[in-house]
């Protein structure tokens, strides 16, 4: 009985520790992209400043590219979330995953919204400089 209870607890340490590093992997990832966006928009607003083109339409362009690295480093840690709670050790720890998930999914919906908000109003600037530039010519 010892022996099997023993290994019972074994496979179930493993697994949580296995389940811990692929979540740890996954969150590097996260990390990653979320990196890479912030660069590409540090470069790209430092080449903004070069060039001295502040035009609305680039730094609407800046914050799109930015907010779908964001979303998909915001998605990636969710993932990382679902992960972990397949091996949750108690109640509390699922209670505060499950709150941590809530607070990453609201985030990812909210900025979601926002580049939908800006793409939309992208949209109608550009329809509008299109009329306005076949009004002139």
């Amino acid at each position: 009985c010892c022996w099997d209870c023993w290994l019972a607890h074994l496979r179930s340490f493993s697994s949580q520790v296995a389940t811990q590093q692929i979540a740890l992997a996954i969150n590097v990832v996260a990390v990653i992209v979320v990196l890479g966006g912030v660069v590409q928009a540090i470069v790209g607003l430092l080449r903004a400043m070069i060039t001295h083109t502040a035009m609305l339409a680039a730094k609407r362009a800046l914050w799109l590219d930015l907010a779908r690295w964001l979303v998909a480093g915001l998605t990636f840690q969710l993932a990382a979330d679902i992960v972990e709670t397949a091996v949750a050790p108690s109640w509390e720890a699922l209670g505060q995953f499950a709150a941590i998930a809530a607070i990453r999914t609201l985030l990812s919906y909210s900025l979601d919204r926002d580049m939908n908000a800006v793409a939309e109003r992208q949209r109608i600037d550009d329809a509008r400089s299109g009329r306005a530039a076949a009004g002139t010519t």
